[in-house]
């Protein structure tokens, strides 16, 4: 089981510029595996190969490390199958994060999860809409693959503040920060043509 994903996060970790112990590789591959169990069952991610699994759901995510100090505690809203923050989250020990999910089964999930990857110090699952999470002391607020993304951005925006925006999205999401006079940075996700990491604060 670990090969088939240890494989393709070597292979292709050198175009997303990281360079991964193999201890933390070991952790991503235990995430791999716990999502499996569930994924049948709660779509937590889309069916795909190991290797599609390793650059959409493990390496993609970790672009945020570049934008995360040191010790930064962020929230991850609508966070699912528990990306970008999981793997995050395994790959740097100082983050803390509150993971924001409104789906009851998914937030059990999450919960699972983080208690069977040893993250419970470092991390607080909110099984609730993202306006009722408390999220002091985070600095940074990201998001990927949320339900109507674009329409839901203003209230995002509103109750995000003035932290740091780390979005994920194509064109479409794009527009929609332009069209809410957004100021943001973009960087195309490597072997990818049309998912970008969109920054903003």
């Amino acid at each position: 089981m670990h090969d088939e994903l240890t494989d393709p996060i070597v292979r292709y970790q050198g175009d997303f510029d990281l360079s991964l112990s193999a201890d933390a590789v070991e952790r991503l591959c235990a995430y791999y595996e716990i999502l499996l169990e569930h994924n049948t069952i709660l779509h937590l991610v889309a069916p795909c190969s190991a290797e599609e699994f390793a650059i959409r759901h493990v390496l993609e995510p970790l672009m945020l490390l570049r934008h995360l100090p040191e010790n930064e505690k962020f929230a991850d809203v609508g966070s699912g199958g528990g990306t970008p923050s999981l793997p995050c989250l395994l790959v740097r020990q100082d983050l803390k994060a509150v993971l924001i999910e409104s789906k009851e089964k998914k937030a059990a999930f999450l919960l699972e999860a983080v208690s069977r990857l040893g993250l419970g110090r470092r991390v607080t699952v909110v099984g609730r809409q993202f306006e009722e999470a408390d999220i002091t002391g985070c600095g940074s607020v990201t998001c990927r693959a949320l339900d109507k993304f674009a329409e839901r951005l203003p209230r995002i925006l509103r109750w995000a503040g003035k932290r740091r925006m780390l979005l994920f999205g194509g064109p479409n999401l794009a527009e929609a920060l332009r069209s809410l006079n957004v100021r943001f940075g973009s960087e195309l996700m490597p072997l990818s043509d049309r998912r970008y990491l969109f920054s903003s604060g």
